[in-house]
């Protein structure tokens, strides 16, 4: 209840409206969703449209390749989805409804099939936190003593399936999350290189999609990760470092402002504001995501 007022206060504070009107204005938001259901989606995507210009996130990297921000509107904002949840098909009518352009994040060999994610599989004896500080081998060999393999077929899927990938592309842009949501610098090498080249070649060559973008699991990244992204031929990576964009930004370090699937809607307007990632704890230092130049070897 506590954080529930403090997002009722920071919204009647006026704040989000001067970061919107002031901060916002000339720069690029991206914002970071997962899961939403089809209700919550109406209900914030209502708001956003009504707030912000909600453009194509290959409109934003053609801007930026062109360093000429002159045809993006004030105030733009781009939606993101991470993971490929097989609750995102959900949305396609809301997504038909308003005609905006949201891009989804895809895990290439969890989609179309019945692997699930392995951060929600349940178990009591680490959590995901413990498991991501661990290199990808000890990650894995960790979840198999509770019974979970990245190959296993499961009864029922969590990512969504071929035939709503292929639906769903002719209105979203769909892009790349690697292959099984690793945390790329506890991997070494090889597994980074397959997991960043791998879900690329995959989702190009089974689904016919034009990957630019990849999306960093769990907001993991290193040098040597940029690296390997842009040997595999991508031009852009998103973070979920939080803050706005410009022509200047990285273009391999793409700032995103994360959301609650289940926000409020004072929750929805403070954090898409930027409010909250301005006066919150430095969540990076807490979680210990974000780049590291400590990689696996």
């Amino acid at each position: 209840m506590m954080r529930t007022l403090i997002f009722k206060l920071l919204r009647l504070s006026r704040l989000p409206f001067i970061f919107r009107e002031l901060l916002q204005r000339n720069k690029v938001s991206i914002l970071l969703f997962h899961d939403l259901d089809k209700e919550k989606a109406e209900e914030i995507f209502r708001y956003l449209s009504g707030k912000y210009n909600l453009i194509h996130l290959n409109d934003f990297i053609q801007a930026c390749q062109n360093k000429d921000l002159s045809g993006i509107p004030k105030k733009a904002l781009i939606i993101t989805f991470d993971d490929g949840h097989i609750g995102n098909y959900e949305m396609l009518p809301v997504i038909r409804e308003f005609n905006i352009p949201v891009t989804i994040f895809l895990c290439a060999s969890i989609i179309d099939t019945n692997r699930h994610f392995w951060f929600n599989f349940k178990q009591s004896s680490f959590s995901s936190l413990e498991l991501k500080h661990q290199s990808n081998k000890e990650r894995l060999e960790a979840l198999s003593t509770v019974g979970f393999e990245q190959d296993k077929e499961f009864d029922n899927p969590e990512a969504m399936t071929r035939e709503q990938i292929l639906e769903m592309k002719e209105m979203v842009n769909m892009q790349a999350h690697t292959l099984f949501h690793p945390c790329l610098p506890r991997c070494n090498e090889e597994e980074a290189r397959e997991e960043i080249l791998g879900s690329k070649e995959k989702l190009e060559n089974e689904y016919a999609l034009t990957i630019n973008t990849i999306a960093y699991p769990n907001g993991d990244y290193s040098d040597r990760d940029i690296r390997l992204s842009r040997e595999a031929g991508y031009t852009h990576g998103v973070t979920v470092d939080a803050g706005f964009n410009t022509i200047h930004t990285d273009p391999f370090k793409l700032k995103r402002l994360s959301m609650n699937d289940s926000c409020t809607m004072d929750e929805l307007i403070v954090k898409a504001s930027g409010v909250w990632a301005f006066f919150a704890p430095d969540r990076r230092k807490k979680n210990n995501f974000g780049w590291t130049n400590n990689v696996e070897q």
